[in-house]
């Protein structure tokens, strides 16, 4: 951390104090030295006096250039000459807390845990979105078929507006996969995401779930409670299966669309609510436009930027690649070792139509998984409706394509550069420590090669620091012979 005052005894005091707690210290007391050392070491936390040299609010200074760093700094502003307006200015310029001296050291010391405190938690908080918004990133999207490529170019292409987004697809071709990449790439993607299944809730229930109500609205109305869209608010709200909304509730959600207003039930004020209404359906709602069962102006309100979703059966080139996706990783519990898959079961698995889509296809692979013997995904491990027109033997050829190992369609693997492990018995053995050390290199080489060569993704993956990654690389060079 950075230390900036003006009087020398102060630094040396804090300074001492820091370096008892196990902290690293820059003490300073000129404006200069502190800013060049601010920008090239970035330090965690900055405490620094308001006024240095008693007439220029140097300080205030030190704390937006400290704020401006990427991540920004923590700061803590300390001064002798303390009023209301210097504490509000400090305070609205980004300072995580302001002291006034004299201070006791025990009041600096809890200053300090609490400012340290509150950047773990800011840490672990931006991880954790990042790891999310990771898990919905565009290429955790499966399919390398024309398609799907046309459809992933259009979620880049409208994930960070806020149109109504109309997704369409049969059941179980990842509608809400793509609502949740849709989110989750866009500005609203630290708000929330909440989705819901229009059919799967009655009338009346699904009316005060979405709109909320007042208490005494109905029986059982005990309390005010507040609607979906409430909660969504700021983010986005997913109405899966929009064609089985009931009419009567079509025209509170047109209302919603066109003037961003809800109505809780019984209620007579409007709330208003900013939210971005993503909807699917997996039956043609053309069909129900013409029997009058769903509304021509909501249609058109909902249907702003259509997506839809092929069938699997249209995109049959996939199936290989989305059964390597559900395998991934996999491992069976009784040998230890990645599931595998027999060429004729995939050659079957790639031909059958799946009625049932993507879904279907990773139930399948589940099953298989939980019924094949040594690991081996045979075609009597499959769904009786998948494999029942095919013939074959228990000696069918195994594919070739370790999950865990994989690289993506189109990046080259890094292999390693290490030795390998031991591999006879009359093979002179290196040390312990050796053999670790190499274990570990292949093992990040991996990673990196699962993850296209990205080692925060690798990183991520292996539950490491990125630093980690780099120090690992740094010794598969020193140890790799000279060429």
């Amino acid at each position: 951390m950075l230390l900036i005052d003006d009087e020398v005894t102060m630094v040396q005091m804090v300074a001492e104090l820091l370096r008892d707690e196990g902290h690293e210290v820059f003490p300073f007391t000129t404006y200069d030295a502190a800013v060049e050392t601010l920008e090239a070491q970035k330090p965690e936390l900055v405490i620094t006096d308001l006024y240095l040299d008693k007439t220029r609010t140097h300080g205030l200074e030190i704390l937006q250039k400290a704020r401006a760093l990427s991540p920004p700094s923590t700061v803590i502003v300390i001064t002798a000459y303390a009023t209301i307006e210097t504490a509000v200015d400090a305070m609205k310029k980004g300072a995580f807390d302001y002291l006034e001296k004299p201070f006791k050291v025990e009041d600096l010391r809890l200053c300090i845990q609490r400012a340290l405190s509150y950047n773990e938690a800011i840490s672990e908080n931006v991880y954790l979105r990042k790891q999310l918004k990771k898990k919905y990133r565009f290429d955790q999207l499966i399919g390398t078929s024309p398609q799907m490529q046309e459809v992933f170019k259009m979620i880049e292409r409208v994930a960070d507006t806020d149109s109504t987004i109309l997704i369409l697809g049969e059941s179980g071709t990842g509608k809400e996969l793509v609502a949740k990449a849709l989110h989750f790439n866009s500005r609203r993607q630290f708000a929330p995401f909440i989705p819901i299944n229009c059919s799967a809730l009655p009338e009346n229930l699904l009316e005060s779930e979405l709109f909320g109500h007042c208490k005494g609205a109905f029986t059982g109305a005990i309390n005010d409670k507040k609607g979906l869209f409430q909660e969504a608010d700021g983010g986005t709200i997913f109405l899966d299966e929009i064609g089985s909304m009931p009419p009567v509730l079509q025209s509170r959600l047109l209302r919603v669309l066109q003037d961003k207003e809800v109505r809780r039930v019984g209620d007579n004020v409007a709330t208003t609510v900013n939210v971005r209404v993503l909807a699917a359906t997996n039956e043609p709602l053309e069909k129900k436009l013409k029997t009058g069962t769903f509304r021509e102006d909501l249609y058109y309100r909902l249907n702003v930027i259509p997506i839809t979703l092929p069938n699997l059966r249209d995109h049959r080139e996939d199936v290989p690649v989305l059964t390597m996706h559900f395998l991934r990783g996999k491992v069976n519990p009784r040998t230890g070792r990645l599931f595998q898959i027999t060429r004729k079961s995939l050659d079957v698995l790639t031909a059958y139509d799946w009625p049932g889509n993507v879904r279907e296809l990773e139930n399948a692979i589940e099953r298989g998984c939980a019924l094949c013997e040594e690991g081996v995904i045979r075609l009597a491990d499959l769904p009786p409706a998948i494999g029942r027109n095919a013939a074959g033997d228990t000696a069918e050829e195994v594919v070739e394509m370790p999950p865990a190992d994989a690289a993506p369609a189109g990046v080259t693997p890094v292999a390693p550069r290490t030795g390998g492990a031991p591999g006879g018995l009359n093979q002179p053995l290196g040390t312990l420590r050796e053999f670790l050390r190499e274990q570990e290199l292949s093992y990040v080489n991996r990673a990196l090669a699962q993850t296209g060569g990205d080692k925060e993704k690798a990183a991520a993956l292996l539950g490491v620091s990125v630093a980690t990654i780099y120090r690992k690389l740094a010794e598969e060079d020193m140890a790799a012979p000279p060429r």
